[in-house]
């Protein structure tokens, strides 16, 4: 089964800030209620959340209700549009969410079971390992934070990358532990413009260093070198 029945190009967008009033909104909303939950249990953050929102319904129903009987005018619910909404799922995509989630069950499921069941030593060692590391991460951090950290690395790492692609694929593979995805290393390095801004980073690094052992030597007596 293709991957592709998976994918959302909608979900793209958010992360992109192609909408920034949308994607604002959605961000936003997420952000507070994990900060919610790490102060109040998630009973509590449901029933504020249900409060809050039939509040604001119940308090616009009234007020269109007393401006209908002042001005003397039969306008109706004021949540008619909203009411007669279609928002049954079709049989379709019913269909299309039950096989994305099908696929990615069974694939989480086989995957375990090849780890759990030594089928390769070297990848069950791997993720012992991995499980191991977990282990002092979630001695620092526990699970909300880790995603409030996650949420805010996928609405801001896919920005700055597509904002400075250029500077950061340059000093990606002028490290040498990543290939610019599309583009031939050969032609990049040899391109002039590209290596002219290479080599203002690189400038820009030395400058900054050189600086700051400066400090350092005329911070600590006896650490200036001797004039030739």
């Amino acid at each position: 089964m293709p991957l592709t029945i998976c994918s959302s190009p909608p979900a793209i967008d958010l992360l992109y800030w192609r909408d920034i009033k949308q994607t604002g909104i959605v961000f936003g909303s997420l952000l507070l209620l994990l900060f919610s939950l790490t102060q109040f249990s998630v009973v509590s953050v449901v029933a504020y959340l249900a409060l809050a929102g039939l509040s604001a319904t119940i308090s616009f129903r009234i007020y269109k209700s007393v401006l209908q009987a002042v001005q003397k005018t039969d306008e109706g619910h004021p949540f008619k549009a909203y009411l007669e909404m279609e928002m049954n799922l079709s049989q379709d995509q019913i269909q299309k969410y039950t096989d994305c989630l099908q696929l990615y069950v069974n694939s989480t499921v086989k995957e375990l079971r090849r780890l759990f069941l030594v089928q390769d030593l070297v990848d069950s060692l791997k993720f012992a390992v991995l499980m191991w590391l977990l282990t002092y991460v979630g001695a620092l951090f526990n699970g909300l934070t880790l995603l409030i950290m996650a949420v805010v690395s996928m609405f801001t790492l896919p920005v700055v990358y597509d904002k400075y692609q250029v500077g950061l694929s340059a000093l990606c593979i002028w490290g040498g532990w990543v290939a610019l995805p599309g583009c031939c290393l050969l032609d990049l390095v040899s391109s002039c413009s590209l290596q002219a801004q290479i080599d203002q980073y690189l400038g820009l690094v030395r400058t900054h260093i050189n600086t700051v052992v400066a400090k350092i030597q005329a911070k600590i007596p006896g650490a200036k070198r001797k004039a030739e």
